[in-house]
């Protein structure tokens, strides 16, 4: 009967956890938009490194890396592994600017930052609209890989769906209480568990199957692919794995959720530590999905597509105790969770800032537009719920995509900060113009021959830079 019980005791012990860190977050609170949205811009060095990492890593690092360590193989993880370790570089490239512009011009979000910089209401518009439509996929994930863990931890008495919502409500409940200064608290916590329950899932793993030097020698001998440098069916080309490194690196800092953490560190030290500290957590994290994913042709060898996904969740029920598997997928959980809180916080900031102050309601008190924030977070969990009812494709293709929207706006993010005599006009174009090929290479209009064997991000970032570089220098420039 105990037995039964432990997933149940772990998952509660730990949701209970997340609620009182949430209320520690919300007796701390203001209750001004500057301090639910962006923790008053005090968040020290530790807080942030976790927040970073904890918002980073998502349903896409464990289920995503262990599917795609079953359909492609080893080589998937130092794609993964030593491409978002690049990911630091952009982080205080871009983050340094954008904590300076924030503090000196007090801004909240993205949004706020690109108006600022380049005088458009048009441009900032339209850069919320694709932060906003290309993040839903990516919030979508979360309540996805939530509901795959519980479901599998409960041996199917909580139903996927089910378990999906719950973790959610839970999720909506200390955001909506506690804002910025609970999500990076409860990120702390998270942050640690998924790293050290990841390590963990791996050591069990292994020494079930005899050891990870036996577990390898056993997949080598099932599918000899697996351990090319090109993966199965020949997946990574150089110019395809050239395509995925450089990805990361274009798409992580334009997440809203990432975005605006550029804005809380409390000096720039801060900022610049944890984008050195970044690509250790991502070299040494990543390889145990992927090892796990491969592992698993060793009891489940006919997965196909997105099937492969809940292969993280099934080897530890093959291969590990009660106690071990409740415990690790705990861990997993904090990924979801850590990641659906700063979307949904972010998210909501951006619609309250940008849209209700600006066009719906400019008397709003900065309570009201506090309170604003909070329901919006209730309907874009609730838009995400309905979205992840039905899975439409691998963790790994659904995450592609939404960075591969995001990615285009890195030109004009670049231009802002960084450029003089940029005009707003030609980051539109260019904006326009990158999502508009995104959706045609997306559904075959645009035939793949023509990204030339890469990614089609590689082809579409190079032109939104030309267009704005070129543009920039023919069109009339308003006064900076």
């Amino acid at each position: 009967m105990l037995e039964k019980l432990i997933p149940y005791l772990f998952i509660g012990a730990y949701l209970l956890s997340t609620l009182i860190i949430g209320i520690i977050g919300y007796r701390s609170q203001k209750n001004t938009p500057e301090d639910y949205f962006l923790a008053d811009r005090k968040i020290g060095s530790i807080v942030l490194f976790f927040t970073l990492i904890a918002t980073n890593f998502s349903a896409f690092a464990f289920l995503g890396l262990s599917g795609a360590g079953y359909r492609i193989g080893i080589s998937y993880y130092p794609m993964i592994g030593f491409g978002t370790a690049l990911v630091g570089i952009t982080f205080y490239f871009i983050g340094y600017k954008v904590w300076l512009f924030g503090k000196e011009k007090g801004l909240i979000t993205p949004s706020e930052l690109i108006e600022n910089r380049l005088s458009s209401q048009p441009l900032k518009l339209l850069f919320l609209a694709v932060m906003v439509i290309f993040t839903m996929p990516y919030l979508t994930l979360q309540p996805i890989g939530g509901g795959y863990m519980i479901e599998n931890l409960t041996n199917g008495q909580i139903p996927y769906f089910l378990g999906a919502a719950f973790l959610t409500f839970i999720i909506v409940l200390y955001v909506f209480v506690g804002g910025m200064k609970s999500v990076a608290l409860t990120d702390v916590l998270q942050g640690i568990l998924m790293f050290i329950l990841m390590i963990v899932a791996v050591i069990a793993i292994s020494q079930s199957i005899g050891g990870i030097t036996e577990a390898n020698q056993t997949v080598y001998q099932i599918n000899p692919e697996l351990f090319s440098r090109s993966g199965t069916n020949n997946f990574f080309t150089p110019h395809k794995w050239f395509s995925y490194m450089l990805l990361w690196g274009l798409s992580v800092p334009m997440f809203p959720q990432m975005f605006m953490r550029f804005y809380t560190p409390k000096t720039a030290n801060s900022l610049k530590l944890s984008a050195s500290l970044y690509p250790l957590i991502t070299c040494t994290m990543f390889i145990c999905p992927v090892l796990i994913g491969m592992w698993g042709h060793i009891n489940f060898p006919d997965l196909v597509a997105k099937e492969a996904d809940r292969i993280f969740p099934m080897m530890l029920a093959e291969y590990t105790s009660n106690g071990i598997s409740s415990l690790v997928m705990v861990g997993a959980l904090a990924a979801f969770m850590s990641t659906l809180d700063s979307q949904l916080l972010a998210l909501s900031t951006m619609i309250t800032r940008d849209i209700y102050i600006v066009y719906i309601r400019p008397q709003a008190s900065l309570k009201e537009q506090t309170f604003v924030g909070k329901i919006l977070i209730v309907i874009l969990a609730i838009i995400g719920l309905i979205l992840a009812a039905n899975p439409p494709a691998t963790i790994a293709a659904i995450a592609t995509q939404a960075f591969t929207g995001l990615a285009v706006l890195f030109p004009t993010v670049i231009a802002a900060l960084y450029g003089k005599n940029i005009s707003p006009l030609s980051c539109i174009i260019s904006i326009i113009f990158g999502e508009m090929a995104v959706i045609g290479f997306q559904v075959g209009i645009i035939p793949k021959s023509l990204a030339l064997g890469f990614l089609p991000v590689v082809p579409i970032v190079v032109i939104c830079s030309l267009i704005i570089v070129i543009t920039s220098g023919i069109t009339k420039l308003p006064e900076q």
